[in-house]
């Protein structure tokens, strides 16, 4: 079977992460989760986007990181301002390339998540590179958000 980019980086993250990890993958991305069946609000994300959210351009943007979805823009601030209080922890591992702001397209929900700008699916790197970065969210912001 030929799988799909997002469905190759699920497999790999289920290998590749720490603990005991849930993975959806859908034709347009992968999320990550702990603890529940369901995907929570809070989350990790590798999913592609429209440039238009990013740099105002046509095309298409990569999206890597960490989603706080509540339904209230203050339950997602305390999930980041928690996250951003070890930040001296995290951003080390992560760099200059994640950033903690609000959601493209979804001005409630908050992000600390990186984009790369019309990345190459096709390239038979991708999909590891996809995977072992969001496990590096995964690894690193997952004992700042509990």
């Amino acid at each position: 079977m030929d799988l799909g980019v997002f469905d190759e980086v699920a497999e790999l993250v289920l290998a590749m992460a720490p603990g005991d990890v849930h993975v959806r993958a859908h034709r347009r991305g992968v999320k990550v989760w702990f603890d529940s069946e369901a995907v929570p609000k809070e989350h990790y994300e590798a999913q592609l986007l429209s440039r238009r959210y990013v740099d105002g351009t046509d095309g298409m943007a990569l999206e890597i990181g960490f989603h706080a979805e509540h339904k209230t823009e203050s339950e997602n601030n305390a999930v980041i301002d928690r996250v951003l209080a070890s930040e001296a922890e995290w951003r080390p591992e992560l760099g200059d390339e994640a950033t903690a702001a609000t959601f493209f397209g979804a001005d409630n929900w908050r992000r600390v998540s990186e984009t790369w700008i019309e990345p190459d699916l096709d390239d038979p790197e991708i999909t590891f590179e996809v995977a072992s970065r969001l496990v590096d969210y995964v690894t690193v912001i997952e004992p700042a958000r509990r």
